[in-house]
């Protein structure tokens, strides 16, 4: 579990298809405190560490997870943000995130208001139904609250802290992203479905 609060700004070193596609991701954790078979959520997306160095770490990734996720599109130098899985009595600075990314939305529009950027996203018809305004959301792993919604499109603000800490600095319109909606809207939606 993940609270979509990013920790580290990683970078893919280098790429691998071998059977299942293999990463190492340079990042800035103190190696020595990540074990062997921690999982660590990439760009929002829960993938194993399966080897470690002083300043990397290799995982390895399904051909499902490149399907459903914008993995695919990772190139070496794609910058990626990341986050450890949670500890017990660690602050819940975000949401529950689990890091099953739903899909992958893309950004249709970009424009400044005050320091903060307003971003739209295109989601998913199929997930357009469990965004709600002021409800969270994990986009490429971070917490954000979403303003407005309109069909499938979807606005969120990003601070200037955001931008700084994360990979939302370097992020333009058509960019895919993985979208994780709120688990509790998922089960909320449901219900509904069973008593219909």
């Amino acid at each position: 579990m993940f609270t979509g609060i990013v920790t580290d700004k990683g970078e893919i070193a280098e790429l691998e298809q071998a059977g299942d596609l293999r990463a190492r991701i340079r990042c800035h954790y103190r190696m020595e405190t990540v074990d062997i078979g921690a999982s660590i959520a990439c760009n929002g997306v829960c993938l194993t560490v399966i080897e470690k160095g002083a300043d990397w770490f290799d995982v390895q990734i399904s051909a499902e997870s490149v399907s459903k996720t914008n993995i695919g599109d990772w190139m070496v130098a794609t910058a990626l943000n990341l986050e450890r899985a949670l500890k017990v009595g660690d602050e819940l600075g975000g949401h529950i995130v689990s890091g099953h990314v739903d899909g992958v939305a893309t950004i249709v529009a970009m424009r400044d208001e005050g320091d903060s950027t307003r971003f739209t996203f295109r989601a998913p018809e199929a997930l357009a139904k469990y965004i709600a305004p002021k409800g969270s959301v994990a986009l490429n792993g971070t917490s954000l609250t979403v303003n407005e919604v309109e069909g499938c499109d979807f606005g969120v603000n990003i601070i200037p802290h955001t931008k700084a800490v994360t990979t939302w600095g370097t992020a333009k319109v058509g960019d895919r992203i993985n979208l994780e909606i709120d688990t509790l809207a998922r089960y909320v939606a449901r219900l509904q479905e069973w008593n219909a």
